[in-house]
């Protein structure tokens, strides 16, 4: 039979060493939705989501365009919280505390169940079906009128976290403000105004267009464009001066800084030269491309392209194009360098 030894008392001091190491660094642990010093990192960085990881989840609510906007009041800003100084990948921001006007133009994404359910800046939790939206400084909590130039829709969110970090994104909207602003698609110009205290008090806030009855009805009038899945740059052959059959690559994330007043003017596609040109994108709306073309102009990493840019009207749309290039592969090398300052996959056009 085997012999079974009794533990030693030295033994017994070590095993009940170990077990208190553990216990302790067990209740050193910060609980689950503790307060801390991080903030919520931007869309689509740290540990991006596995394919299908965002949207609007297995079981939405029904008529999500209806959804009605946020409804303006008075909300006490307080200048500690979300509203105090921070500093997020490498950035310091300063959030403004005072009840101010503030108009700002620049690209927009938004967030969904990657988030949902978790807390914003202000400790509420994130819900992607509400009104909602995180900007870098405005007060918390705002409200903000967030119209889409390139088919007018406008909705009204309320700001109520940080963020988006991305250079030139100037907002980052909830699942359903990006679907009534027809946003889902990627990255997009936005125009944003803050509804200040004195316009709630004075309900002067109220605009022809807001609403939520008025954007599900634009919504009826505008079809969506599919997606852009392929990585490469596509390339279509079109004898001048037929109409250039491409659709529109969806915008990726771009960096974009200043916003210019000024661009070129509309050309037919009849005007332009032979050779081949890279497609950045194609709007329904003439606000929508020009907006699009000073952003990608004024980019800190994109300005070469802003003397090839042109905004061509071709078969009932508004498309964004640089060029001509006198090869393919002098394209394909451009269109490799836009990718990479932008985010854009583009789409090449040889015109002959």
């Amino acid at each position: 039979m085997r012999t079974i030894r009794p533990v030693s008392s030295a033994a017994q001091l070590v095993v009940a060493i170990g077990v208190l190491a553990i216990l302790a660094g067990c209740a050193s642990s910060p609980p689950r939705g503790a307060s801390t010093t991080t903030v919520r990192p931007p869309s689509g960085e740290a540990r991006p989501p596995a394919r299908g990881a965002d949207g609007p989840g297995a079981n939405p609510p029904p008529d999500l365009a209806r959804v009605a906007d946020a409804e303006p009041r008075i909300e006490t800003i307080r200048p500690s919280g979300p509203n105090k100084p921070y500093q997020a990948l490498g950035r310091d921001y300063v959030p403004s505390a005072a009840d101010a006007p503030f108009v700002e133009r620049g690209l927009a994404s938004w967030y969904g169940r990657k988030f949902h359910g978790q807390r914003t800046a202000n400790g509420e939790i994130y819900d992607m079906y509400a009104m909602t939206a995180a900007h870098p400084t405005l007060p918390i909590p705002s409200y903000a009128r967030i119209r889409n130039p390139a088919n007018g829709r406008v909705v009204i969110v309320r700001i109520n976290d940080r963020g988006p970090f991305h250079a030139g994104r100037i907002v980052d909207l909830s699942y359903v403000a990006a679907l009534k602003l027809d946003l889902l698609r990627g990255v997009a110009p936005v125009e944003l105004e803050r509804i200040t205290s004195d316009e709630i008090r004075a309900g002067t806030w109220r605009r022809e267009g807001d609403g939520a009855t008025r954007m599900a009805a634009a919504r009826t009038s505008v079809t969506p464009i599919a997606p852009v899945t392929t990585v490469a740059p596509v390339v279509a052959v079109v004898p001048d001066p037929a109409p250039v059959d491409v659709a529109m690559a969806a915008p990726a994330p771009a960096s974009t800084t200043i916003v210019s007043e000024t661009a070129s003017p509309v050309r037919r596609s009849s005007d332009a030269g032979r050779g081949f040109w890279i497609q950045l994108g194609a709007f329904r709306e003439h606000d929508g491309a020009q907006s699009f073309q000073r952003h990608v102009g004024a980019d800190n990493d994109a300005g070469w392209l802003a003397p090839l840019l042109s905004t061509f009207a071709d078969a009932a749309l508004f498309r964004v194009q640089a060029g001509p290039y006198t090869s393919r592969d002098e394209a394909e090398g451009a269109a490799a360098r836009v990718r990479s300052a932008l985010g854009i996959v583009p789409m090449i056009v040889e015109r002959r």
